[in-house]
């Protein structure tokens, strides 16, 4: 299923993959219909791992969720570069809205080589716009409102497009 986040960097396209991880896309696609995700930016960007959005408004405002989902880690998918997964505290089943992309192969992450034996779920991958998520992952960081690798200028998520 297509969905195409549009960033105030560019667009970037996602297929994501239902079969394996149909509890995470569920959720994803209820927060992206919801417009929960519209206004939100990349709040933790860090060149070399990954860039982090989902639940943050410009201000450094955390926005409320629904309760947090199962953790399917163990569908088979790779934290591989320019694939989607779900952020989570230390808590395996705390995901809720925030996402990010990996921008290079973090296996450490994936539940077999994991040091928590559980790992992050991914859902999904980029299919068109690497490069945005190329140069975001670019940009200057700073720290702010108590969170470090917080882009100096916003990158903002417009709004999500799913095609059904």
């Amino acid at each position: 299923m297509p969905v195409t986040l549009k960033t105030s960097q560019g667009d970037i396209t996602l297929e994501l993959d239902n079969q394996a991880a149909p509890i995470t896309v569920e959720n994803f696609l209820k927060y992206a219909k919801d417009g929960h995700y519209n206004g939100t930016i990349f709040h933790r960007v860090i060149p070399g791992f990954m860039i982090q959005g989902g639940g943050f408004s410009s201000d450094m405002k955390q926005k409320s969720t629904r309760p947090s989902i199962k953790n399917e880690s163990s569908n088979g998918l790779s934290n591989a570069k320019y694939t989607i997964a779900m952020a989570r505290t230390s808590v395996p089943d705390s995901a809720t809205s925030q996402f990010f992309i990996n921008t290079k192969d973090n296996l450490f992450l994936d539940k077999a080589n994991s040091q928590d034996g559980v790992g992050y779920c991914v859902f999904g991958k980029v299919t068109t716009g690497t490069e945005v998520v190329d140069a975001i992952e670019g940009v200057d960081t700073t720290r702010r409102a108590g969170h470090s690798d917080v882009p100096v200028e916003p990158i903002e998520i417009l709004s999500v497009e799913v095609s059904e």
